[in-house]
């Protein structure tokens, strides 16, 4: 049977997949706190999440001098590293996937960690072989430019209009209408819902099963 819109999907995965929102906002905070440097409140250091690593300093921390960021980088990763064993995937995550695989959807991730920091995450989460395809903000542009779904869609062979984004911040939302994607918003990440909305986005989920349910009835 024909599928209704779309043949790749393409998650985020903090905030989206794995339920690290929280230690993310801890640890930006507790790497401003190492250097001194101002303490960004909960909802700013949230507001970052989904950027590339060096970008989301640089906005957390506005007035953070260029030769600073490497240090707290450095520090941020520190203090992640030391708690990304307790994080784990959202309820519902491993089934949802295994499901869509099983349709014969094409699976992606982009994100905003590292290359070294997803491939961790996967081994750890035992997902290394779940997606067809990862982009990461070290390998090509931050979110929202559109470069990772661009990529991703060519990799694949994939056409970026049957092609849906899904993730927790305005971010992964802005980049899908700047590739010509389509956007799917889960609202129990790291951006609000009221802000994820200004963005039309196809559908906001509230949990990861309400999210497949959605998927398997509209995608």
């Amino acid at each position: 049977m024909a599928r209704k819109k779309f043949d790749l999907i393409v998650f985020d995965w903090d905030g989206t997949l794995m339920d690290s929102t929280a230690i993310i906002v801890k640890c930006i905070q507790a790497a401003a706190r190492d250097l001194g440097l101002a303490v960004p409140d909960n909802k700013a250091a949230a507001h970052v999440i989904g950027l590339g690593l060096a970008e989301a300093m640089q906005v957390a921390m506005p007035g953070l001098e260029p030769s600073q960021y490497p240090r707290v980088v450095e520090r941020y990763r520190y203090h992640y590293l030391a708690q990304d064993q307790d994080l784990t995937l959202f309820d519902g995550v491993r089934e949802m996937l295994a499901d869509l695989s099983q349709q014969g959807y094409f699976l992606a991730i982009a994100t905003g960690k590292s290359r070294v920091g997803l491939n961790r995450a996967l081994h750890e989460t035992k997902l290394l072989s779940a997606f067809d395809a990862t982009r990461c903000a070290d390998e090509t542009f931050s979110k929202p430019h559109p470069a990772m779904l661009q990529e991703l869609t060519r990799e694949l062979g994939q056409d970026l209009k049957r092609t849906v984004m899904i993730g927790d911040t305005t971010h992964d939302l802005q980049m899908a209408i700047n590739a010509g994607a389509a956007g799917i918003a889960v609202q129990y990440g790291a951006h609000p819902a009221h802000e994820l909305d200004v963005l039309k986005p196809l559908f906001n989920a509230t949990s990861t099963v309400q999210l497949h349910a959605w998927l398997k009835d509209n995608a």
